[in-house]
């Protein structure tokens, strides 16, 4: 574990003072005898791109309130997810905290008690009116209002326009025979067609999922993820294996099960790899990473459905907290036109405050409220946010196993299935 030093975040942090919003009269609950507060705010590890506007607002929220300190901790994205679970019914759940949504990993927290249902803070705030119905579905999926937006996340296909040209790629593929059609051309062309780092699992789950969601079809798909559908029963689902093990085989960067991420990553910054499978996050990595965005392009995973990838994430206050009035207070500034400014885009392409303009300064943010608004069908989510945590482990163990040989597509259903089944 480790606590962030902040930084100011040049001259944008003195511009929040008058937008920061006031503690309510009663003053913050759970202050210490000289009148200070201190909120304790647990989130993963944020690269430097975050890292700098989290500190921003930080300081200039700690500036328009005196007394009032926010602890930030950090951990890596699988010990974040362990340390909430410890922490659960225990003394030792921070103030606030920062997670996905979705009944799998917001859901389960949610589900044992961790979160504060938010309804009253809402109606006095009238949060319902700052954020877009699209991020508020998040909020109120499990009943109330649990947590504040932070953002909606899409996922999709980046690409090097240089390399896609080099290789005679000459159009975004809209259907899934396009797509692999692109890649067995990045490939004659001597080019990695995808980039995935296979230890961290949810990577290249990415993929798997949206497999999922193109052999079986969005009714199966989400009999199959969310409801009760039978995993050995759908040949669509060995369809998807086998399309997994094809990609893995065939179209990733060599190693690609021994390095992380952020190592896969790597390869697309440089020009070694045409693709990879990213969300509106990855909009600020290019650009720290030295890319210009002019050069690159993004485009749904054609799965035909016509449902975006994605996710949403929020800042949820504990049940437990002691310090409720000054936890609102932050999230209020957090989530406001004037911290959504200097959060910028570095954790999504497009705020989930309706009152903030999409960043035109990056095209790839104006590229992604295009494919926003083009997705009326709605959206299929990650399944590591629908499963249960043992369920999840499960998927990845398969899901690499498929991948390493080790079972076959054929039987990679029906193992699932008796996992379920024996554990449900």
């Amino acid at each position: 574990m480790t606590t962030l030093s902040r930084r100011t975040f040049g001259t944008l942090a003195l511009t929040a003072t008058a937008a920061t919003t006031a503690l309510t009269a009663c003053g913050a609950s759970g202050g210490a005898a000289d009148g200070s507060t201190e909120l304790t705010l647990w989130m993963p590890t944020q690269e430097d791109t975050q890292g700098e506007p989290i500190s921003a607002l930080i300081d200039a929220f700690e500036e328009a309130n005196e007394g009032i300190t926010v602890t930030l901790e950090q951990r890596s994205v699988d010990d974040h997810k362990t340390a909430m679970r410890q922490a659960a019914g225990t003394d030792l759940v921070p103030d606030i905290y920062w997670y996905w949504e979705g009944s799998g990993l917001g859901g389960e927290l949610i589900d044992v008690g961790m979160s504060k249902d938010l309804s009253e803070v809402y109606a006095e705030k009238s949060w319902e009116e700052r954020f877009t119905p699209a991020s508020l579905a998040g909020i109120t999926q499990y009943g109330g209002f649990h947590g504040v937006p932070w953002t909606l996340q899409g996922e999709g296909l980046y690409y090097n326009k240089t390399l896609f040209e080099q290789a005679g790629v000459t159009a975004e593929p809209t259907t899934y025979e396009e797509l692999l059609a692109a890649a067995d051309k990045l490939l004659a062309a001597g080019i990695t067609p995808i980039e995935f780092g296979g230890t961290v699992n949810w990577h290249v789950m990415r993929l798997l999922d949206s497999l999922i969601e193109t052999t079986c079809g969005a009714e199966l798909a989400d009999s199959l993820n969310t409801g009760d559908g039978d995993w050995s029963a759908e040949p669509a689902v060995t369809e998807a294996f086998t399309e997994l093990k094809t990609w893995g085989d065939t179209y990733f960067n060599d190693g690609y099960m021994g390095i992380s991420n952020d190592d896969s990553s790597q390869l697309f910054f440089s020009g070694q790899a045409a693709m990879a499978l990213e969300g509106t996050w990855f909009n600020s990595s290019v650009v720290a990473n030295g890319m210009d965005p002019e050069t690159l392009g993004v485009f749904p995973f054609p799965t035909g459905t016509g449902r975006l990838y994605g996710f949403g994430e929020a800042f949820y206050i504990s049940e437990t907290t002691e310090k409720l009035d000054a936890a609102v207070a932050f999230l209020d500034f957090l989530t406001s036109a004037e911290g959504q400014e200097i959060a910028g885009t570095a954790w999504g392409a497009i705020s989930v405050n309706k009152d903030v303009a999409v960043d035109e300064s990056n095209p790839l943010n104006t590229r992604w409220a295009e494919i926003f608004a083009a997705s009326e069908a709605g959206m299929y989510t990650n399944n590591d946010q629908n499963f249960s945590t043992a369920e999840t482990t499960e998927f990845w163990r398969i899901q690499n196993s498929v991948l390493t040989g080790e079972i076959a597509p054929a039987d990679a259903g029906a193992q699932f299935q008796t996992f379920r089944e024996q554990n449900g």
